[in-house]
């Protein structure tokens, strides 16, 4: 029952946001630095909510994906761990990888070691490369509706009805987050629920994939406004030999709210480019190999300019500063 499914996972997160900030508003704060967008201290436990709640479509026929619900829920209670007593970097990776080869060997063995290895680590890099995107207001939000949303259709569209009520409750517990979420943001997800949230969006990408429904590149491009970012910034920071782990404001999504366009302007404008990359996925993962080429190319122009554009407006304005 997705539709059920994704209509109490909504509600449930929503009253959950209104407790959060009602009653544990003051607890987990993320206060502004050099490093950040935001001018003021904000509650970063709306991944509580959103995990709570999407945890309502084990009770609706998706009792069946426990296994990723199980391992996303370990990875928050490690984010929180973090959160209170500080956690050394190798340790949450390693948690991070940890759970990455467990999910891919379960759902995926038999399979030749090199590939498993390689689709843990892909898993791993999902991961972590959406708390990287968790900076703006509004986007991590969007991101999860669009993208989980886009699951649950071609899920559902296939006849797994586990798979897109899980998807659906997701998608509907991001978009009860997002009210709290867009500019100017009450809420953010935090390690807590922007770790989780990749993890599951590559975690079910990949269960997809294992039940036909979809190609391997299908999740990577519905994925793709954040993949290409966090992925483009990080092979930038390693060329320059810079220490990768360490908070910074490089992204492409960071550089255009400090170049003006503010949070409601970037985060609208990222929704265009997700729902594009989406309904590019959506349309071609049936078709034909030379349909599928076309559309990855169509979707993947529309990003490749835009952030060429922010290159180019960067580089203009460091230079008019000095």
């Amino acid at each position: 029952m997705p539709g059920a499914a994704s209509v109490v996972s909504f509600v449930v997160a929503f009253i959950a946001m209104r407790v959060l900030l009602s009653r544990f508003g003051h607890v987990a704060l993320d206060r502004p630095n050099e490093r950040s967008l935001h001018e003021r201290p904000i509650p970063r436990t709306g991944g509580i909510g959103v995990l709570l709640a999407a945890c309502v479509a084990l009770l609706f026929g998706a009792s069946e994906l426990w296994i990723p619900i199980a391992i996303a829920l370990g990875l928050a209670a490690v984010s929180i761990a973090d959160d209170l007593r500080g956690l050394a970097a190798w340790a949450r990776l390693l948690a991070h990888f940890a759970a990455a080869g467990v999910l891919v060997w379960y759902f995926l063995s038999p399979m030749h070691p090199l590939e498993l290895a390689l689709l843990a680590l892909a898993l791993a890099w999902l991961t972590n490369l959406y708390n990287f995107m968790d900076g703006s207001d509004g986007l991590a939000g969007g991101m999860s509706v669009i993208g989980f949303g886009c699951y649950a259709l071609a899920a559902g569209m296939d006849g797994d009805l586990p798979l897109a009520t899980l998807c659906g409750a997701i998608a509907a517990s991001s978009a009860a987050f997002l009210i709290h979420n867009f500019h100017p943001a009450r809420l953010f997800l935090g390690d807590v629920g922007s770790i989780p949230l990749g993890f599951l969006a590559g975690a079910l990408g990949l269960i997809g994939w294992t039940g036909d429904h979809w190609p391997l590149w299908f999740p990577l491009l519905v994925f793709a406004p954040f993949i290409g970012d966090a992925t483009v910034t990080l092979a930038r920071r390693l060329a320059r030999g810079e220490r990768i782990w360490r908070a910074h404001r490089e992204h492409y999504y960071q550089r255009l709210v400090r170049l003006g366009a503010g949070h409601r302007a970037t985060a609208l404008a990222a929704y265009a480019l997700m729902l594009v990359c989406a309904i590019a996925a959506f349309y071609a993962r049936d078709a034909a190999v030379s349909v599928q080429v076309a559309a990855i190319g169509a979707a993947a122009l529309p990003l490749a300019a835009a952030a060429l554009w922010i290159d180019v407006r960067w580089r203009h304005e460091r230079q008019a500063a000095n």
